[in-house]
């Protein structure tokens, strides 16, 4: 096991960051924060997500966003798009990358989209055929790798299955997503040892939520292992929404700042990254949930 000498993050803040923001947050806004983002050196943002804007109404302007993008070369913006619907209007909004989620966890899948995982996965192929038609690349995200808010522990198995078969429908990537961010070293490395028998770590992705302060340490265990993608979110942004006043994705300060005490390069200005970190919470009005950005910015 060897840690990677490079690591690419994946910056969720404009999506999965802001989603759960209960203020709404101005299109100007967001188009100026995923502009820094991008001059900050990240080159994979997710921007926007096209689900119903009845239940995430943070997310109705995504199609203007990308519209309105000042698109910087090398860097790619990616948006969810739960169905063949969301598929539509991200297509005619130019998006050039999609993705999909799908669950571990069977009452998470029946809670959250009504159906069970199978028929959640079945409903992918089309979207995802379409979308490989049109060269458009899609990513995968298994929620509940560790930890359901409904069932509690989930099993390395059925996480490893789920990401199998999302690999197979044609996703270039599978992001394991610590939804409720309850897991820790320990059980890292369960996930790691089942689902690296099911998929190669270079399709893996680490999207692990900080709800309990286990983040960087479950990163450095799936680092370990050779995972070289981490999605994360600039101050720390969004929050969990099933534990309430928890914090959500791990910030990417908190990130950046580990990674170049590794000596692993990311090539994220940190400087530029901070800026970006204390204009999304002037935005917001509060101050950074990162540790990293509470005490560089102070200084």
């Amino acid at each position: 096991m060897a840690f990677p000498s490079h690591v690419s993050i994946v910056e969720v803040g404009p999506r999965d960051g802001l989603q759960n923001e209960k203020q709404l947050v101005t299109t100007a806004d967001k188009l100026t924060l995923i502009n820094m983002l991008g001059d900050a050196g990240l080159t994979r943002i997710e921007a926007g997500s096209f689900v119903s804007p009845k239940w995430v109404p943070q997310m109705a302007d995504s199609g203007d966003i990308f519209k309105q993008l000042t698109r910087k070369q090398g860097v790619q913006y990616s948006a969810l798009t739960p169905n063949m619907k969301g598929l539509d209007a991200a297509l005619e909004a130019g998006v050039e990358e999609v993705a999909v989620f799908g669950a571990a966890s069977e009452s998470f899948s029946q809670k959250n989209i009504n159906c069970s995982i199978s028929e959640s996965l079945s409903r992918f192929e089309p979207l995802i055929e379409k979308a490989k038609a049109l060269n458009i690349p899609v990513r995968g995200y298994v929620s509940c790798v560790m930890g359901c808010p409904y069932e509690g522990k989930i099993a390395p198995k059925a996480v490893a299955d789920v990401s199998e078969t999302l690999l197979d429908m044609g996703c270039y990537e599978i992001s394991l997503g610590d939804t409720i961010g309850t897991g820790t070293p320990g059980a890292t490395k369960a996930l790691m040892d089942e689902v690296l028998n099911a998929i190669p770590v270079s399709k893996i992705a680490a999207h692990f939520h900080d709800t309990y302060g286990q983040a960087l340490v479950n990163l450095y265990t799936a680092m370990e292992y050779g995972v070289a993608v981490i999605d994360s979110a600039v101050s720390g942004l969004g929050g969990c929404p099933y534990a309430k006043g928890a914090s959500g994705n791990v910030a990417t300060e908190d990130v950046v700042y580990m990674l170049n005490g590794m000596g692993i390069t990311s090539n994220v200005d940190m400087d530029k990254l901070l800026d970006t970190s204390r204009f999304v919470q002037s935005v917001l009005g509060r101050p950074p949930v990162s540790k990293v950005a509470t005490a560089l910015l102070a200084k």
